[in-house]
């Protein structure tokens, strides 16, 4: 098997997994990839560990949702909050494994969504995937020459903390606070609480079966060749997939006939 060096946020996650029956090939190390000396930290940790063989495969996974909700509830902090995970963080660990993963001609692997795709919803979550996805086509044509492969995986409804209900309901509730009594009136609580509604549909709907991400990343790390996208999810490859390929026109109409309207809509 392979050796996993796994990164966490929290201590307490680092050790729950180890407290799982887990290989004796696994190790642990806290980062945090929105601070420059954390992810420093963690490169050198790596380094320590694979040596001069380079490190074979970079899997970019860390990401959060919230805030997520209509653009105009919110405040240019909102979407910095959210671009500094899950882009940028993305962005400044990949550039500093880089040279571990050039040595090893090794492969380089970033969750994106398929929301990276389509934007359906408001905030840094969709921006930030599209981002990541420019990043990794970019970053492919360029590791070509070095042997290095970058694969992007797009997701699309699981059951993980970025669909926490609770966590996205306590979210919307401090946007439409923060909103000025403008934005209250032209949106009004009507939509508010049927925005709620179609967002915890959504989650409803979401799959439990994270198998369906993890063997891409298997496929991607290990296969000889590598596929350049995969959609993990049935949602992923009979809806957001075919509809990300329909004029902008038909889509705009699809989701415009399907979405909650503003109380002062035309």
């Amino acid at each position: 098997g392979l050796t996993v060096l796994a990164a966490h946020l929290l201590e307490i996650e680092a050790e729950q997994l180890c407290s799982l029956q887990t290989s004796d090939r696994l190790e642990t190390v806290i980062l945090d990839v929105t601070k420059t000396e954390s992810i420093v930290a963690a490169t050198q940790w790596v380094k320590e560990r694979v040596g001069n063989r380079g490190l074979w495969g970079l899997v970019n996974n860390a990401g959060i949702s919230v805030p997520m909700g209509p653009n105009e509830w919110m405040r240019k902090k909102d979407f910095a909050s959210v671009l500094d995970v899950n882009l940028l963080g993305v962005i400044e660990v990949t550039l500093n494994m880089l040279p571990l993963v050039r040595k090893a001609r090794g492969r380089v692997v970033n969750i994106a969504s398929t929301m990276g795709r389509m934007s359906l919803l408001g905030g840094g979550y969709c921006i930030s995937k599209y981002g990541v996805e420019a990043f990794s086509d970019s970053l492919r044509r360029e590791l070509t020459y070095f042997g290095v492969k970058v694969a992007i995986i797009e997701p699309g409804g699981f059951k993980t903390n970025v669909t926490n209900m609770e966590r996205l309901s306590d979210n919307l509730k401090k946007l439409w606070d923060q909103a000025t009594e403008e934005v209250k009136e032209i949106y009004g609580e009507k939509f508010r609480d049927s925005y709620m509604k179609a967002m915890e549909s959504l989650v409803n709907m979401c799959s439990g079966d994270l198998s369906l991400v993890t063997d891409c990343m298997e496929h991607a790390l290990t296969s000889c060749h590598p596929r350049t996208r995969y959609s993990a999810g049935w949602d992923a490859k009979f809806f957001y997939l075919p509809m990300s390929y329909l004029p902008t026109f038909l889509s705009d109409a699809v989701i415009y006939w399907g979405s909650v309207k503003p109380a002062r809509a035309l």
